[in-house]
């Protein structure tokens, strides 16, 4: 005979002026929301949501034009993530919260810490920058950045021919295929959204410098891949240097999707991440 009861799950559509912000809620005790990424939706976060069930109240959403939520005309602007979340954490009536995004979920998540930075307990940006100018970030004043960008746009021009999913990328679809496909697949499910457009909005949100975040005091945890060909890892710990309370660590074989690729190792970071931050 099992002991094991499943968490408690409900599922919610919240009304917005775009049409519906689609959520899950899984778990119980401190709020932990998950934002994900360009090539994702809630899913992404399957072995993180199973994971924190038991000791967190977990929230996993898509962000507005990617299915289950209401598709756009034109496409999303991500200037709008941060306010779908903020209605969504007030709708969920969380007096405080805990985030955790994912590459494009990262202009969600710190958008939304630095508008309420005072109800954020812990931030957790993996494999992106959020909000920030990338270039803007590099201590070496935008040459190792260069570098590293024309190393990647080569290795995803090569992936790309091969059929590999950049936000996996070549070492980690051969280490686990069957990840990889299904990565594809949740990946799929955005239907016709044009992601280039996306990627051109992301792009020009991205403007932030590191000098707006002089006084911004929220516990923020940088993990990145070092395999990644979409962010450029070394950026996690220059930015955490610069973070009254910042922290990077760099899964060294991982790729863009460390969450995903290497759930456990991820899991626990996170988790003993939050544990200090109670």
């Amino acid at each position: 005979m099992t002991s094991y009861s499943a968490p408690q799950r409900t599922v919610g559509r919240l009304k917005r002026p775009f049409g519906d912000l689609y959520y899950e809620v899984s778990g119980s005790g401190p709020a932990l929301l998950f934002a994900h990424g360009l090539g994702g939706n809630h899913l992404s976060w399957w072995q993180q949501v199973a994971h924190f069930a038991p000791h967190y109240t977990c929230v996993a959403f898509a962000h507005r034009g990617f299915a289950p939520s209401t598709a756009i005309a034109g496409g999303p602007d991500p200037a709008d993530y941060a306010g779908d979340l903020a209605a969504l954490i007030d709708h969920l009536k969380f007096p405080d919260v805990r985030l955790v995004g994912q590459s494009m979920g990262g202009w969600t998540m710190l958008e939304y810490a630095l508008a309420h930075p005072a109800r954020v307990k812990a931030l957790v940006l993996s494999s992106t920058s959020g909000t920030l100018d990338r270039r803007g970030c590099d201590p070496s004043g935008g040459r190792q950045y260069d570098a590293w960008l024309m190393e990647a746009e080569a290795k995803l021009k090569d992936g790309s021919a091969k059929g590999i999913h950049p936000a996996m990328g070549a070492r980690a679809a051969e280490r686990s295929p069957e990840l990889h496909l299904l990565y594809r697949s949740i990946d799929e499910m955005a239907g016709v959204l044009d992601k280039e457009k996306l990627r051109a909005g992301l792009r020009r949100t991205a403007s932030r410098g590191m000098a707006e975040l002089k006084a911004f005091n929220v516990p923020t945890l940088l993990i990145a891949g070092g395999e990644d060909v979409v962010f450029p890892p070394f950026l996690a710990s220059a930015i955490a240097a610069t973070l009254t309370c910042g922290e990077a660590v760099l899964m060294a074989d991982a790729g863009h999707s460390p969450y995903f690729e290497q759930a456990a190792t991820f899991n626990g970071l996170v988790e003993t991440f939050l544990a200090h931050q109670r």
